[in-house]
């Protein structure tokens, strides 16, 4: 069953071919591999951010204050309106992330982000979950801003750990088309690097530590949609050149 309401710090790292291999090799031996990955293999996840018609959520996020928040739907690889996403508040004070998400079919999210009315209540929902994003909808009036994608590797740590270390590549966004029916966009990473994100409640492993020193392997302060944002903003200020 899918977490849906956690707490947790999330480190990030840009990272080469080499280090990824590297790293994952060596990750292999302490975690487990999420069930998505069958075969070894990346699965692809879809996001639809939404945002104030002048971008004040992504705006904010990139100035990086105390606390910031956003609104994603997320699914995993293309969907249909009658398929399920989960429709997830993200929350960060002072590098602390809280998330809550509930599942919906991706119709009756849509509807619900457009109109701001909140599905009526069925059991795969979290009721508590739903009256605070009927809140923040409406609070916000949002609209769908940037589909950000990408195919993710992910770990799981061993017993009992919160451990969860996942590693991006294939990252891409676009402005138009806002639907997970597509997959399609612009790459925000280069080929050839990965995105890592280690995420727990607690320190960071020893192992894990020492990996990373081993490696030389350097915090990152990168978000998909703030980075995608930021390249609109540049290719209009090119066009206005």
């Amino acid at each position: 069953m899918a977490i849906e309401v956690f707490n947790r710090y999330e480190e990030k790292y840009i990272l080469s071919e080499s280090d990824f291999i590297f790293l994952t090799e060596c990750i292999e031996r302490h975690m487990d591999k999420d069930p998505h990955n069958r075969d070894g293999e990346f699965y692809p996840i879809s996001n639809i951010y939404y945002d104030t018609p002048d971008f004040s959520l992504i705006r904010t996020s990139l100035m990086r204050p105390a606390y910031k928040e956003k609104l994603r739907l997320r699914s995993y690889g293309k969907t249909d309106e009658n398929d399920m996403a989960f429709l997830e508040i993200k929350k960060k004070y002072r590098g602390l992330v809280n998330k809550r998400r509930t599942k919906l079919i991706r119709a009756e999210a849509e509807r619900f982000i457009k109109t701001g009315a909140a599905p009526e209540y069925k059991e795969y929902m979290n009721g508590q979950v739903l009256s605070e994003l009927c809140w923040f909808i409406n609070h916000h009036r949002l609209r769908p801003a940037a589909f950000v994608g990408y195919d993710r590797l992910a770990f799981f740590g061993r017993g009992g750990s919160d451990l969860r270390i996942s590693f991006d590549k294939n990252i891409r966004g676009r402005s138009y088309n806002l639907t997970l029916s597509s997959t399609d966009g612009t790459p925000i990473l280069e080929d050839g690097y990965y995105l890592m994100e280690i995420k727990t409640r607690f320190s960071k492993p020893l192992w894990l530590a020492h990996l990373l020193t081993e490696r030389n392997i350097r915090r990152a302060h990168f978000s998909k949609y703030g980075t995608y944002y930021t390249m609109l903003l540049n290719e209009k200020k090119q066009e206005a050149i």
